[in-house]
This record gives structure tokens, sequence and C-alpha cells, in this order.
């Protein structure tokens, strides 16, 4: 298992025990979280009528370009903030 890999796995963990955060600061941890696990975001954006999953794609969006360590480090660096409060 890669360094980055150990790290993102650790982060997820972490970041299942920590108080729910606000609904910006998760969908930025879905659009990391999608990021390193898939990659850039694919398929059409859903339809105005389909918020939430409109929501999540554009979390996603905004990761576009991101190459799988800078989404881990990214990803790592906003649960470490988390978890300091």
């Amino acid at each position: 298992m890669s360094d980055a890999k150990a790290r993102f796995d650790a982060a997820v963990e972490r970041s299942k025990s920590l108080p729910t955060p606000s609904t910006s600061v998760q969908l930025e941890m879905y659009g990391l979280f999608k990021q390193v696990s898939n990659g850039d975001v694919s398929g059409s954006r859903p339809g105005m009528f389909d918020m939430r999953g409109r929501a999540k794609w554009d979390a996603w969006e905004k990761c576009r370009g991101m190459t799988n360590d800078q989404a881990v480090d990214a990803y790592v660096a906003l649960v470490d903030k988390l978890a300091k409060g």
C-alpha cells in the first residue's frame, strides 16, 4: 500500500469519529474523496430539481485537475483541521 493511500485511508477512518461538519465542509470532503477515488468528475451535471446531486457534482467538479496526491493531501489536511476544532 502506498503512503498516500495509507494516509487517505487513515483520514477517512478518523473522519467517521468527528462531529458532523457543516454542509459546505461535507461537500468539500465529498469532492476530495471522489477525486481521490475516481479522478476527475464524469457524466452530466444533474438537473436543477436534483439539488443534492447537483451540489455533490459541483463539489467534485471543483477538484477537477487535482492529482491524486494533491487530493489526498487536501483531504488529510481538512480532516486534521476538523479534528483540531
